[in-house]
């Protein structure tokens, strides 16, 4: 039977920064209006999280050159043209890389040397979910069918339990693709819950 309540949760955030949510500067943007609407919903369920006292890790997709996303196949030879400018995406000191000033907290954790799909890959989030004492993976950011997938195989492949937060994950290549990542993260690797669902299970008070 799945327990209603959640084991020791952290809340992880992927790519919630400029680069992909502010059109004016975004070099990989959702479209201006679902960047909207995925901020609108997010940032009070942030707030009652933080609230709550659950801890928020932020994951931020960093390049010191642009050869460092270049060098990757896929990116490199512009095959997607959604992905057409990614040698511009987050370098390093641009304003892409600033987190999102609504779904942003002084008491948040920041990991920044992210550099490919997967938060865990070259980066210390793994240790930083083990001394937090993590059990639970609180899951938000974007891109769903991305960024989110992989992160939730690679959450699942650490044995923490994955929580997928619906209402605050979003893609900038549509709603298919979108939909389909969420499909394949509730079939083989967890929970896809939206918010009320969700708070019921954390046992937090309902937004005013």
């Amino acid at each position: 039977m799945i327990p209603t309540q959640l084991e020791r949760p952290v809340l992880v955030a992927v790519d919630l920064h400029r680069g992909h949510l502010d059109p004016a500067v975004a070099m990989l943007p959702l479209p201006a209006e679902r960047s909207r609407a995925l901020i609108a919903r997010a940032a009070p369920i942030f707030a009652a999280i933080r609230a709550a006292g659950i801890p928020v890790v932020q994951v931020v997709t960093t390049y010191r050159t642009p050869h460092e996303s270049d060098s990757n196949p896929f990116w490199g030879g512009k095959s997607s043209a959604t992905r057409a400018r990614s040698h511009e995406h987050n370098l390093a000191g641009s304003p892409g890389t600033q987190i999102v000033a609504e779904l942003f907290a002084p008491s948040d954790i920041v990991v920044n040397t992210k550099k490919r799909y997967s938060p865990y890959l070259h980066t210390d989030l793994e240790f930083v979910l083990r001394d937090l004492g993590a059990r639970t993976v609180l899951l938000a950011g974007v891109n769903t069918n991305s960024c989110i997938l992989c992160s939730a195989f690679e959450t699942v492949n650490r044995d923490f339990e994955l929580i997928v937060m619906k209402d605050c994950v979003d893609s900038m290549d549509g709603e298919e693709a979108h939909r389909m990542a969420l499909t394949l993260i509730e079939t083989c690797l967890g929970r896809v819950m939206g918010w009320e669902e969700l708070r019921a299970a954390l046992a937090i008070p309902a937004l005013a």
